[in-house]
C-alpha cells in the first residue's frame, strides 16, 4: 500500500469526534434513563400521573389520556421534568440533540477544511432537524 493509499485511508479527526460524541452521548443518555427509571418506579420522585391513575387510563385514546391525566401535550412536558414519570425525558433529549451536535461538530470541521459543500450539507441537516423538532410547521415537537 503507498503512502497515498493510507492518507486515503486515515479517517478524519471531526469524524472521529462525531463517533466519540455519540459513544458517550448514547451510553451516558442510556445510564440516566435507567437512574431515572429506577427513581420514578420505587417512588424516590413523585410523578405526575399516578400508577392508579395511569392503569385506569391505560386504553384511553391519547386526547382523552391527556385530559384525564391533566398532561401536557408537545413541548409541555419540559414545565414536568421534576416529576419521576418526566425525569426520564432528560435522557431522551439528550439523545435526539446528539444528532445536531455531531453535525455541529463536522461543520466546523468542513469549515476549517474549507469545504463548503458538505458545510453547506451539514448547514441544512441542522437547520432542518432544528426546524422538524420546533413543531413549526405543525408535526414534530411531541
Amino acid at each position: 500500500m503507498t503512502t497515498q493509499d493510507d492518507a486515503r485511508l486515515q479517517t478524519p479527526a471531526e469524524q472521529i469526534v462525531y463517533a466519540n460524541i455519540l459513544t458517550v452521548g448514547v451510553w451516558g443518555s442510556l445510564a440516566m434513563m435507567v437512574v431515572f427509571y429506577c427513581l420514578y418506579v420505587f417512588g424516590v420522585i413523585q410523578p405526575h400521573v399516578s400508577f392508579e391513575l395511569l392503569t385506569a387510563n391505560w386504553g384511553q385514546g391519547v386526547q382523552t389520556y391527556l385530559h384525564n391525566t391533566n398532561t401536557p401535550s408537545g413541548w409541555g412536558w419540559l414545565y414536568l421534568l421534576g416529576k419521576g414519570d418526566f425525569l426520564n425525558y432528560v435522557g431522551f433529549g439528550i439523545l435526539a440533540l446528539l444528532t445536531n451536535l455531531c453535525f455541529i461538530v463536522l461543520l466546523i470541521g468542513f469549515i476549517k477544511k474549507k469545504d463548503w459543500i458538505y458545510a453547506a450539507i451539514s448547514l441544512t441537516e441542522i437547520v432542518v432537524l432544528t426546524l422538524a423538532a420546533s413543531g413549526i410547521f405543525g408535526s414534530g415537537g411531541h
